[in-house]
């Protein structure tokens, strides 16, 4: 029996199976129960792959859609943040409340002091 990995590996191999017992029915009537219990999950299985790719579809449009509000409420947030700014002033504390960072002014730069160069060695 060859290794089967994925739900596609073994709904081929039921098919191929499938089809070898149907064409081998008069010799195997024994094996007719099986047989149709295994034509039933196939089918159930081949039904689920179906509504597997629906869904999968589904969510992909959902997807789509929920980016593209995401976009759009990211442009009107920004329209309010400015307004908001507007309205306070950019360096009111009030703008706060609405998680919004006011400006306090620029952060002076550190002065760096380069070290005092090196004394020369005396020459002998």
């Amino acid at each position: 029996m060859p290794r089967l990995t994925s739900y596609s590996d073994h709904l081929s191999y039921w098919q191929q199976l499938l089809t070898a017992l149907a064409d081998n029915e008069g010799n195997l009537p024994q094996l007719t129960i099986q047989r149709e219990k295994l034509e039933g999950l196939l089918a159930q299985a081949l039904a689920q792959v179906n509504t597997q790719a629906i869904h999968t579809a589904a969510k992909q449009l959902a997807s789509n859609e929920l980016a593209t509000l995401i976009d759009q409420g990211g442009k009107l947030a920004t329209v309010l943040r400015t307004s908001l700014r507007e309205h306070y002033g950019s360096r009111s504390e009030k703008l706060t409340e609405f998680r919004i960072q006011p400006f306090r002014g620029k952060k002076k730069a550190a002065v760096v002091v380069p070290p005092p160069p090196e004394a020369p060695a005396p020459a002998e």
